[in-house]
């Protein structure tokens, strides 16, 4: 097990770079999904799994690859970024989002690419890596997330990331009344649902802005303004998310991606996770390692949730570098 690198052995992303191409895929009568295409159009196809779920991409994800090497791939989930229609939850699920994979897949004519996905990405690549083991050639997984209860529980229904940051979680919590905080998250979603555009707002508001305070060792001040500034974004994250939460992830069990990692253990991996991670604790990363102790695993020990901070990005950097050549 790694620890993190060294100071001075930090790593710089790839240089920023447009899409060569882009467009919409119509995955059902209800949804339409944005991708693009950027790097090396001969070159190893890598799709990158946006967090959330709800988060989108940008053009930022496209520098965790090098673009001499790598067909890099990056889509809007459902409802996501400029996915079609926004913030969309009817037909919106972990196995409509496995599918739509998939489907995106064969259009762009791909056989087997990298997946590399964190936080909610790292989620939905191991239950598509699951579903189609033979479809994957390697993970990168950051930020370990499984979607279970006792997960949910620490970040959003007062149960261990409040102890730590309890000043943020005042201004999350304030909104709910006292007579709901027995079930957070059922709270926000029928706010998040309401009828009322300023109910629904304010509530995406609140939901977005707790995660942007936690989401970095230190806090980060320009993702806390995020959500006061980009309400399209914040509703789309917040709804989804709330959806997906309050489902269980559509998953038939609460342990079901560590039931099925014998599916996947022949896969080459590399697991990165901040030891300082409030919203997706190290503990679930560290289960997934003791599954699957093929993957390398790499623990940052100065590292919270972003897959910005150094020690993770340098991470990421250098397991996208080794399987360039798969």
């Amino acid at each position: 097990m790694s620890q993190c690198a060294q100071k001075g052995e930090y790593r710089e992303l790839y240089p920023e770079i447009e899409a060569y191409d882009s467009g919409f895929l119509k995955v059902s009568d209800i949804h339409t999904i944005y991708y693009d295409q950027s790097g090396n159009k001969e070159g190893k196809p890598v799709l990158f799994v946006h967090g959330g779920p709800g988060g989108g991409t940008s053009p930022k994800c496209r520098q965790f690859f090098d673009p001499k090497v790598y067909r890099i791939i990056l889509f809007d989930q459902r409802g996501s970024g400029k996915s079609t229609p926004a913030a969309e939850l009817k037909d919106n699920t972990t196995w409509h989002l496995v599918e739509d994979m998939e489907a995106l897949r064969v259009h762009l004519r791909v056989d087997r690419w990298v997946v590399f996905g964190g936080s909610w990405g790292s989620t939905l690549s191991l239950a598509y890596a699951q579903t189609h083991p033979h479809r994957v050639k390697a993970l990168v997984l950051r930020g370990i997330f499984n979607l279970r209860r006792k997960e949910l529980e620490w970040f959003y229904e007062g149960k261990g990331a409040n102890f730590m940051f309890p000043d943020h979680f005042e201004d999350y919590i304030s909104f709910i009344p006292e007579v709901e905080r027995g079930a957070v998250m059922d709270a926000y979603y029928r706010r998040l649902t309401s009828h009322d555009e300023g109910t629904r707002l304010e509530a995406a508001r609140r939901w977005s802005t707790w995660e942007m305070a936690t989401s970095h060792l230190y806090v980060n001040q320009d993702k806390l303004k995020k959500s006061g500034e980009e309400p399209v974004w914040a509703l789309q994250f917040a709804r989804i998310e709330c959806h997906y939460f309050v489902n269980g992830g559509f998953f038939n069990n609460d342990s079901h991606i560590l039931d099925n990692v014998d599916r996947i253990r022949h896969i080459p991996a590399t697991i990165v996770q901040g030891r300082y991670d409030m919203v997706c604790p190290a503990t679930t990363a560290w289960e997934l390692h003791k599954k699957w102790p093929e993957a390398d695993f790499h623990m940052i020990a100065d590292a919270g949730h972003n897959s910005n901070e150094p020690g993770t990005q340098t991470r990421l950097l250098d397991a996208t570098d080794k399987y360039r050549d798969l």
